[in-house]
């Protein structure tokens, strides 16, 4: 009896430890007390990256008082803490353009505030949060370590009437005391972003890091196909193909067939590029833009052209022709080399996740190089071949030669010419 009465003890206080232990541990922003006796009128428990957010706001003035506190970081560990305001409301990608307040904590010392206005063309992936005065007046900055939260004080003056705003946290390691790239693989990183209504309190999920990837693969995946595949290998078409007698006239739709669904497609991949875009305000890659733009202005005139394509016999068939072969080879090499920048630009913001991306249409570009090279080595062979036959006289002494070489009745050549064209 005495023995299961100790048992029972035991139990109980065993369930109270854990019961202590287990609210200590699952403790919310509203059951925290400051040490420095800072009160704030309401808190926030981030979704990611162990981190709450403390703050007073009057509207009336603007004025808004925040505590941000991250966990975990350990006094012997070298880390980097940040929290900021995106004045453009960019909920997709907020960390471009952000007003940053960072605390640098290093091994056995208190941790140094400051702040860091991020570029806009960038985010923390390609910067080291220079330090530099905000577009907002900041007060009051210090920051504070308390067993292993780090703590960032501040007033920041907001408009006048600003109810909402968007705003990001993040954490990440030191070189030195320079802040290095956060990481960028995990989802509690780059989900640590979110609307947050001052007055009320409600918060909005931004987009996650997922969803605005998805886009961007869809938008280079559709772009790298058409614009960069499809019209190489439809100017390769027109140019070797009609060289052998066997094409016959089908080299010529297939190169219609070829480039009009590279257009079709590669509009497709530039419109989503253009909403893209728009949906990543504070993110500028001016001249992947401007190439964007231009690729797609020469792309279409070429399909412009082709409602005013002369017969093959008429006197201005030679200047479209030209034309033709000027704004063709000027879009491909255009195209190319901004794929090109748009991988940089996918660099950028994810690191090196998109490197076997590039070395893979690096590959692409490099085996349609070689079959063009190849093939004009291969079609200039023939075409001299052809060059030292001697000229067939049909029986009844009549030179039958203007009729072989020349067009078909629907004013496509016949694929005989006497040397590779374009």
């Amino acid at each position: 009896m005495a023995f299961i009465k100790l048992l029972m003890r035991l139990v109980l206080v065993f369930s109270v430890v854990s019961s202590l232990a287990f609210s200590s541990s699952a403790q919310t922003c509203t059951s925290y007390s400051f040490s420095s006796n800072k009160n704030f009128s309401t808190c926030r428990d981030l979704p990611h990256q162990n981190s709450f957010l403390h703050w007073t706001y009057d509207q009336a003035s603007g004025k808004l008082e925040i505590g941000f506190r991250h966990g975990g970081v350990s006094s012997l560990a070298n880390r980097w803490v940040a929290w900021g305001i995106n004045p453009r409301n960019n909920a997709v990608t907020a960390m471009p353009g952000t007003q940053a307040l960072v605390a640098i904590s290093e091994s056995g010392s208190t941790p140094t505030v400051y702040t860091s206005p991020i570029s806009s063309s960038g985010d923390v992936t390609d910067t080291q949060l220079i330090q530099g005065d905000l577009t907002y007046n900041v007060t009051g900055l210090s920051a504070a370590r308390e067993n292993d939260v780090v703590i960032i004080f501040a007033t920041v003056m907001l408009p006048a009437g600003t109810a909402s705003l968007v705003h990001v946290w993040q954490e990440g390691p030191l070189s030195g005391s320079t802040p290095q790239r956060h990481d960028t693989s995990s989802s509690d990183h780059t989900d640590s972003k979110e609307t947050l209504d001052l007055v009320s309190g409600v918060t909005q999920a931004a987009p996650s890091g997922d969803s605005l990837r998805r886009k961007r693969n869809v938008h280079g995946v559709l772009n790298a196909v058409s614009w960069g595949t499809m019209l190489p290998i439809g100017a390769i078409i027109a140019r070797y193909l009609k060289v052998f007698k066997s094409a016959g006239p089908a080299w010529f739709y297939l190169h219609v067939i070829c480039q009009t669904s590279a257009y079709i497609v590669g509009v497709g991949g530039w419109a989503y590029g253009l909403k893209l875009g728009n949906d990543s305000e504070a993110v500028e890659y001016d001249t992947h833009r401007a190439l964007g733009f231009t690729i797609f202005i020469l792309g279409t005139l070429q399909v412009f052209a082709l409602f005013l394509r002369p017969n093959k016999d008429h006197k201005y068939r030679m200047y479209w022709n030209m034309y033709h072969y000027l704004v063709g080879y000027a879009t491909i090499i255009i195209s190319v080399v901004n794929i090109f920048q748009g991988f940089d630009a996918l660099e950028d913001s994810a690191g090196d996740r998109y490197q076997n991306w590039k070395n893979a249409y690096i590959g692409v570009i490099a085996a349609l190089g070689g079959i063009a090279l190849f093939l004009e080595v291969y079609t200039w062979i023939i075409v001299l071949k052809r060059k030292n036959l001697p000229e067939a006289i049909p029986n009844n002494g009549v030179n039958h030669h203007n009729h072989r070489h020349g067009a078909n009745n629907d004013g496509v050549s016949d694929g005989y010419e006497s040397k590779p064209q374009v």
